[in-house]
């Protein structure tokens, strides 16, 4: 199959899809961390590829219900906006296959998207000790089934600081390896 894993960096995603001989892909506006196949770029520009399944990281922060409250106080509506149609043209986009993950989102949010999400997973289904909502807006795929249940409900991307070289936005943004793996077993 053909692969975009759009707006990862990382390429954790990526290459779990590629172990199991697929024509995968990254795309995000920076470098990818592991080397292989990456656009660094628009993902936009490469959605009409001819793409058989997409897996998209969509940027959060005006999403997720978990910084509502700046909307408001800092007037964040116009990226709201911005984030929410962004999300909306992934979702839209003319790929057969798409999930597309995220927080917990908000009302706003969900309003301009149109829809909520189809499913929502933890960290610990999948071997990892950690408490992390993840919401999946799936197209023709089964929900993401558990693979590993483990013990452990520590919510540690929120528990953890940031530095110049290693914020922290970058680091909850990195797809944990059991997840992917799952993506790629299931959705591969």
């Amino acid at each position: 199959m053909k692969i975009l894993i759009a707006c990862e960096f990382s390429g954790i995603v990526r290459e779990e899809f590629r172990k199991l001989g697929h024509d995968a892909w990254s795309c995000d506006l920076l470098p990818t961390e592991i080397p292989g196949q990456h656009i660094q770029g628009d993902v936009l520009s490469v959605l009409d590829d001819g793409w058989d399944l997409m897996i998209a990281h969509p940027p959060c922060t005006r999403l997720a219900n978990s910084g509502v409250r700046w909307l408001h106080e800092r007037n964040l509506w116009g990226d709201l906006k911005f984030a929410a149609t962004f999300f909306k043209e992934l979702l839209d986009a003319p790929i057969p296959k798409k999930a597309i993950e995220n927080p917990i989102p908000h009302g706003y949010a969900v309003e301009i998207i149109g829809r909520k999400y189809d499913q929502i997973i933890h960290p610990w289904m999948f071997g990892h000790g950690e408490t992390k909502a993840t919401c999946f807006w799936l197209e023709e795929l089964p929900l993401l089934k558990p693979t590993n249940i483990v013990e452990g409900r520590y919510p540690r991307v929120w528990l953890e600081s940031g530095s110049k070289n290693n914020p922290k936005w970058k680091r909850r943004s990195r797809t944990y390896l059991g997840i992917a793996k799952a993506m790629a077993d299931q959705w591969g």
